[in-house]
């Protein structure tokens, strides 16, 4: 499965909120300081999936706030 997210990070809760089948969006608690986000983003989909956190992939924007997920 591949869809697309919108990551916020440094905010005050972290929810994960469907907009269309494939696009997410994200808040996080992290900041984006050494990849800590990134971290924090693979366990909230991991969560929310219910998939273990080696089966969720950033593909594509790891420096950004556009991402391209894949969960295996």
């Amino acid at each position: 499965m591949i869809f697309e997210v919108r990551v916020f990070p440094n905010s005050k809760t972290q929810k994960v909120v469907k907009k269309t089948d494939n696009n997410f969006e994200i808040r996080i608690k992290e900041k984006p300081i050494d990849g800590k986000a990134n971290k924090a983003l693979i366990s909230v989909l991991a969560d929310f999936f219910k998939v273990s956190k080696s089966q969720v992939k950033i593909v594509s924007g790891t420096k950004s706030r556009n991402k391209i997920i894949e969960i295996v």
